[in-house]
C-alpha cells in the first residue's frame, strides 16, 4: 500500500485564510456602500430613484467581469499582484467618485474603478485560498467567501454614520484612503504561490470531467454558471427587497434593514456548518441541499409577515443560503485541475452576481406588475427549483461514473 502524500495544509495555510478573509471584508466595500449612499447621491444630483440605481447596477457588473479577468491573471502571475493593482485602482475610485460633477460621471466611475478593482477581493481570493488547503477545503472556502457577507455587517452602518456626519463625498474620500492604507499591507502576507507539488497533487485526480462526470468541461461549467444565476435570482428577493418589504408592511426601513443584518450575520455563522459539509459530503451534495433549503425558506416568506416572524425567517433564510455559493468553488476544485482554478472558480463565482442582479430586476418588476411581493417570492422559489434539477441531474451523473469506474476496476 503506497504511503499516504502528506497534506498540504500548515499554519501559513489559515493565516492566510483569515488574511482574506479580511481583504475580502474591506475590499468588498462596493457591494455595500453605493446602497447606502443612494439616497444622499440622488438627492445630491436632483435624480430620479432608477437613474440613482445606476452606479450600483455598473459596480456589480465591474465586480462580475472584473473577477473573471482577475481570476485568469492570478492563475499566471498569482494573487498578490491583481490584488494589489486592483486596490490601487478602487482606492483611487473612489477618491475621484467624490469629485464627480454628474451621476453619469460617478456610475462610470463607480464601475470601472470601485467594481473592477474590488473584483480581486471577491471570487480570486476565494480560489487562492482554495490552493492551500485539501483536507479541509471546504470549510477554507466557506470561510473566505463569509468575507463579503461580513462587509455587509461591518460597512453599512459605518458608512450611513459618516454620510450623515460628513457628506458622501467626503465618506468616498475615506473609504478610498482607509482601504488603500490597510489592505495593501495585509495583501503582503500573500506573496508566496503553491508550490509545484501543491498544484500536481490538486490537479491529478480531477482534471477531466468527462472521467469524473461525463461531460466537457466547457459543459459542466456552463451548466454550473447556469445553476449560479438561478440560485441567485432567488436568493435576491430577500437580500435586495426586504427592506423595501418592510416598509410596505408598515414596519419601516430601519427594521428592514435591521432584517438584513440578521440574514447576513447568520449566514456567516452558516458559513461553519456549510464548511464541516462540504469536507463531509462533497460539493454537489451541499448545493443541492442548500438550494432545497433555501427554497423552503423562501416559502416561508409567504405565509408569515409579522415582524417578529419576519425575523425569524431572515435568520432561517441566512442560515440556509450560507453555502450554496461556496458549493460552485468546492465543485471547480473537484473538477477541474488546481491550474485552472483562478479563471474557473471565479468565472463560477462572478456569474452569481449577474443572477442577483437580475433577481432584484425582476422583483421589483413583478413587484410593479402584481402590487404584491408574493408573486415575486413564487417567482424565486420556481427559479430556485431549476436550480435544484441541475444539482441533482450533476449528482446523479457523478455517481453514475463513480459506480462505473468502480465496476470496471474490479472487473
Amino acid at each position: 500500500m503506497p504511503p499516504e502524500t502528506p497534506s498540504i495544509e500548515n499554519s501559513y495555510s489559515w493565516i492566510r485564510l483569515a488574511v482574506s478573509m479580511a481583504l475580502s471584508t474591506l475590499g468588498c466595500v462596493g457591494m455595500w456602500s453605493l446602497v447606502v449612499a443612494l439616497p444622499a447621491v440622488q438627492a445630491d444630483f436632483n435624480a430620479p430613484r432608477a437613474e440613482a440605481t445606476l452606479p450600483y447596477t455598473l459596480a456589480i457588473i465591474g465586480f462580475m467581469i472584473g473577477g473573471i479577468v482577475i481570476g485568469r491573471l492570478t492563475d499566471r502571475f498569482g494573487i498578490l499582484p491583481p490584488l494589489a493593482g486592483g486596490t490601487v485602482l478602487m482606492s483611487l475610485g473612489y477618491v475621484l467618485a467624490a469629485f464627480a460633477p454628474s451621476l453619469f460621471v460617478f456610475a462610470l466611475i463607480s464601475g470601472l474603478t470601485i467594481g473592477l478593482g474590488g473584483a480581486a477581493s471577491f471570487a480570486p481570493l476565494v480560489a487562492d485560498v482554495s490552493l492551500w488547503f485539501d483536507k479541509h477545503r471546504g470549510l477554507a472556502i466557506s470561510l473566505a467567501m463569509a468575507g463579503s457577507s461580513l462587509a455587509g455587517v461591518v460597512w453599512p452602518p459605518i458608512v450611513q454614520h459618516a454620510i450623515a456626519a460628513y457628506g458622501w463625498r467626503q465618506t468616498h474620500i475615506g473609504i478610498g484612503l482607509f482601504c488603500l492604507a490597510t489592505m495593501l499591507p495585509l495583501s503582503l502576507v500573500l506573496l508566496r504561490r503553491p508550490v509545484v507539488r501543491m498544484a500536481a497533487r490538486e490537479g491529478a485526480g480531477s482534471g477531466s470531467t468527462m472521467q469524473t462526470i461525463g461531460l466537457p468541461p466547457s459543459v459542466t461549467q456552463g451548466l454550473l454558471a447556469l445553476a449560479g444565476i438561478c440560485c441567485c435570482v432567488a436568493m435576491a428577493m430577500p437580500q435586495v427587497h426586504l427592506v423595501a418589504y418592510c416598509g410596505d408592511l408598515g414596519y419601516g426601513s430601519a427594521r428592514g434593514a435591521e432584517m438584513l443584518a440578521v440574514m447576513l450575520g447568520f449566514s456567516v455563522a452558516s458559513r461553519f456548518v456549510f464548511g464541516w459539509l462540504l469536507n463531509r459530503i462533497g460539493g454537489l451534495p451541499t448545493l443541492l441541499l442548500g438550494s432545497a433549503m433555501q427554497a423552503m425558506a423562501l416559502a416561508l416568506y409567504l405565509p408569515f409577515n409579522g415582524l417578529v416572524s419576519l425575523y425569524v425567517v431572515s435568520a432561517i433564510f441566512g442560515l440556509a443560503q450560507g453555502g450554496i455559493v461556496p458549493s460552485y468553488a468546492v465543485i471547480i476544485r473537484e473538477l477541474f485541475p488546481a491550474r485552472e482554478a483562478g479563471f474557473r472558480v471565479s468565472l463560477a463565482i462572478s456569474v452569481t452576481l449577474a443572477g442577483m442582479a437580475l433577481g432584484a430586476w425582476m422583483a421589483g418588476a413583478t413587484y410593479d406588475w402584481t402590487g404584491s411581493y408574493a408573486s415575486a417570492l413564487v417567482n424565486g422559489i420556481a427559479w430556485n427549483i431549476v436550480n435544484m434539477a441541475i444539482a441533482a441531474w450533476l449528482l446523479q451523473r457523478q455517481r453514475r461514473h463513480v459506480v462505473g469506474v468502480v465496476a470496471a476496476a474490479l472487473s
